[in-house]
């Protein structure tokens, strides 16, 4: 299993911890109160209260209240996680819904007991009110608004309408006002005046209307608690910052200079010295790598971050930090387990000679005699023409339409901001363009791999030989350290080779086996391994265990495995890079040549 990041030394700071009666277990008592609704519902009202109640509410009130008691509930139980992010309007729906649920229970069959139990948690909810601060996305109230009117004027009109279509089999001569008033109420689970011949008819036109009705109140109360989204709004002014700091502290971090992506957010320590990269997705802020900047303002910059997290009710999570990040984000109230390993290779160490490297030398040499070459050039140095030539080719050699990458990926490429980034360029013997790597910097002496595109109709080795070329021409460039890849869970792959390896990761390495037939996370490690790197662990950080779910999803939705909402795709996002090696496919007719000579 995912081994935990060891615990800093001093205690655990309290910026996203929970006090005495946390909003978890407000959360977990209102939506008690929400079974305890729903069972009460279902469950037979007692005869002799039954008898009473009979005196001053009809039948169909009681009936309607018995439904409207199981509605009540339901919400009641999905606020809770509202409620558990600290939403306002979660807690202003909740404590509505808890006093209505005492008069519910009251009309429903003289349940005082329920009552109670209701007026309780409505009590407990005015008591706790200043725990409720997240704002709300401005837009989502006429969302909600919207939904509970389209919902409910199509449950109106499709009740009307099976009224008028049996307008022959009514009893009495109701007028179209009656028809109508029928079918409001119906929305709300209340007999309307109309009377039909056959009691299925009765049934049928209830079912609709109370069906939309239904969807009316879900829908709404589901878009009036959503997550807002936030939009990448840096200005030059904060690119400037961003990138000065990654001058003088991108060395720290091979994933810092993926904090440029257009779509990351930039929270500031108050200081100004420490930055987290961020993005917010599906009401997950979403960060990756270690904060940016000087170490000792780290805390500041996380401690802005979570009190933004908790200003608008998200859920704080960060992808991929290393071993710094993780015990700083660990320090201020968040969990900590590996994630996996990123590839990093010495330049001064490497070396093709060795039995271990025996299958990376072969695929190498038999692609050199095959006529393939490969140069490595700083993007500034390539005139416009080549560049916009690579940029060509790199879409051309792209599977499919789906963009991916975010934690480990600039997204870009071609870009004149980027010119210190590096330029891996494969040529057959015909000079047409096969492959295209590209390098984002780490720091002043390092690399940090970021695209890899090539031709699959191109023979079975590129992808070795523009890594080794990438590795070996690092050194003439200044550069001590490249990265490569990033490998899930690599230690279990890894341990699970070992002797003595035990029953319980063995079959982890089973279950991880399998998965790496649709996620190739075996396959990522093993293309790694081949060039005997020195591995890193990186680290997720996120507040609860309960949590992961969620974040997995947007996790996965960021990184473009997941589709998007209008309101989640990235904006003004270029391009990615492919996440995985290159594999061999059937032959098919090569891209044209268009890449000059540099």
């Amino acid at each position: 299993m995912p081994a935990t990041a060891p615990h800093p030394s001093g205690h655990r700071d309290s910026s996203w911890a929970r006090p005495p009666l946390s909003r978890a277990a407000i959360a977990r008592l209102v939506q008690l109160a929400g079974l305890i609704n729903i069972v009460t519902a279902v469950l037979p009202v007692r005869h002799g209260r039954m008898a009473v109640l009979l005196e001053f509410v009809p039948v169909a009130g009681i009936l309607s209240a018995r439904a409207a008691t199981a509605a009540v509930g339901a919400l009641l139980v999905y606020l809770g996680t509202g409620l558990r992010r600290g939403k306002r309007r979660a807690w202003q729906l909740a404590v509505a819904l808890a006093g209505a649920s005492a008069v519910l229970h009251i009309l429903k069959g003289l349940d005082v007991d329920a009552a109670a139990v209701s007026a309780a948690v409505l009590a407990m909810l005015i008591a706790v009110r200043h725990r409720f601060h997240a704002v709300a996305d401005p837009r989502s109230r006429w969302r909600a608004l919207a939904a509970l009117t389209g919902f409910a004027a199509t449950g109106l009109v499709l009740g009307f309408l099976e009224i008028a279509v049996r307008a022959d089999r009514l009893v009495g001569a109701p007028g179209v006002t009656q028809w109508l008033r029928h079918a409001a109420l119906g929305l709300i689970g209340v007999t309307g005046p109309v009377r039909f011949v056959h009691p299925l008819a009765a049934e049928a036109v209830s079912l609709t209307t109370g069906t939309f009705g239904v969807l009316a109140a879900v829908a709404a109360a589901v878009l009036l608690l959503q997550s807002g989204a936030r939009h990448a709004s840096r200005t030059e002014a904060d690119e400037r910052r961003l990138r000065d700091l990654l001058d003088r502290y991108g060395g720290e971090d091979s994933l810092g200079y993926f904090a440029l992506r257009p779509d990351k957010d930039l929270m500031w320590a108050p200081s100004g010295k420490a930055v987290v990269a961020y993005r917010v997705v599906h009401g997950v802020s979403l960060a990756s790598g270690d904060p940016i900047g000087v170490e000792a303002a780290w805390p500041e910059a996380i401690s802005a971050w979570l009190a933004d997290c908790e200003r608008h009710g998200w859920t704080p999570a960060v992808l991929g930090c290393g071993r710094t990040g993780g015990t700083a984000y660990r320090r201020c109230g968040l969990d900590v387990i590996e994630l996996g390993d990123e590839a990093v290779v010495d330049v001064g160490t490497f070396t093709l000679q060795g039995r271990p490297m025996r299958t990376v030398r072969q695929a190498v040499h038999r692609m050199r005699r095959a006529g393939y070459t490969c140069t490595a050039v700083r993007q500034r140095d390539l005139p416009a023409a080549d560049l916009a030539a690579v940029v060509q080719a790199a879409d051309a050699f792209r599977t499919g339409k789906v963009e991916r990458g975010f934690s480990m990926a600039l997204s870009r490429l071609g870009d004149p901001g980027d010119g210190d980034c590096v330029l891996v360029l494969a040529r057959d013997d015909r000079q047409r363009p096969r492959g295209v790597l590209q390098f984002v910097p780490w720091g002043p002496d390092g690399l940090s791999l970021d695209l890899m595109r090539g031709d699959r109709t191109a023979d079975n080795g590129l992808t070795e030989l523009m890594i080794v070329t990438a590795i070996e021409a690092a050194a003439a460039l200044g550069m001590r350290r490249v990265s490569l890849n990033f490998a899930v869970l690599r230690s279990v792959f890894a341990r699970a080779e070992e002797l003595g390896a035990g029953p319980v990761l063995r079959l982890w390495h089973r279950l991880l086996t399998l998965a790496s037939k649709l996620w190739q996370i075996e396959s990522l490690y093993r293309a790694n391994a081949k060039y005997r790197p020195r591995w890193q662990p990186r680290y997720l950080c996120f507040p609860t265990a309960r949590d992961l779910p969620r974040i997995s999803v947007a996790a996965l939705t960021a990184e473009a495995f997941l589709p998007a909402g209008p309101a989640g795709r990235p904006q003004e996002i270029k391009r990615s890079p492919a996440d995985r090696p290159l594999p061999r496919t059937e032959p098919a007719q090569p891209v044209g040549a268009g890449l000059a000579d540099s």
